[in-house]
């Protein structure tokens, strides 16, 4: 993790103890694996459900999440966390996929109706038609793969049935990973003194030869 960060960050923020630049990375990990693995969860939650409803199942089409039917519509669906997702090469390479996929799929019945979607689980975007897709967020978006009007608020409070049992767990294991970290990088960086050696760090993080550490 030490060679994934910037250690001219740490020393331009003041940082001052090994703690700090332990939990910052950490944290950092923790939040962007949070953000990933929650919103899978929320993709095949969001799938289940409108299986229950429209019959809908996930999609083998590369670059789509979601299809179902209704209306007389066949809807094709990529499901992400929030509105501001990509860049404009990412949406560009999504528009694409959406492209690829109305084609395959009328190669089998020309006369089939395709609306292209991305939909978000939570946020807001009021103006929907981007031209070539339609962008459902937040409320929009659970209403239109459940019907259900409701559905957004609805599915926030059984998340937290068992949240403080996994919580107390977590802190548990995170402070014992914390102060495991901690004591590593105070036995390799740090002097006799305490104080953080910088130019032992930047040449572990950046140095053309490996360097070497303690044992």
């Amino acid at each position: 993790m030490l060679r994934r960060k910037n250690p001219y960050l740490f020393k331009a923020k003041f940082v001052l103890t090994a703690e700090q630049i332990i939990r910052g990375i950490v944290d950092a990990h923790i939040s962007s694996n949070e953000e990933t693995i929650f919103g899978d969860w929320l993709e095949g939650l969001a799938i289940f459900i409108n299986g229950k409803v429209y019959g809908g199942y996930k999609s083998g089409i590369t670059g789509l999440d979601l299809e179902f039917d209704n209306n007389n519509i066949r809807h094709i669906v990529t499901i992400k966390s929030g509105p501001y997702w990509g860049n404009s090469s990412q949406i560009a390479k999504m528009v694409a996929d959406f492209k690829t996929a109305k084609k395959a799929l009328r190669t089998s019945n020309s006369q089939l109706n395709i609306v292209a979607i991305n939909g978000c689980c939570y946020g807001r975007d009021n103006q929907p038609d981007k031209g070539d897709y339609f962008k459902y967020c937040g409320q929009r978006f659970w209403e239109f793969i459940s019907g259900n009007t409701n559905l957004f608020t609805e599915i926030i409070e059984p998340l937290g049935h068992k949240a403080k049992e996994k919580n107390d767990e977590f802190v548990k294991s995170y402070s014992q990973m914390i102060n495991k970290f901690t004591k590593q990088f105070a036995n390799e960086f740090c002097n006799d003194y305490g104080d953080i050696e910088w130019g032992k760090l930047v040449q572990f993080n950046s140095a053309t030869n490996e360097p070497k550490t303690k044992k």
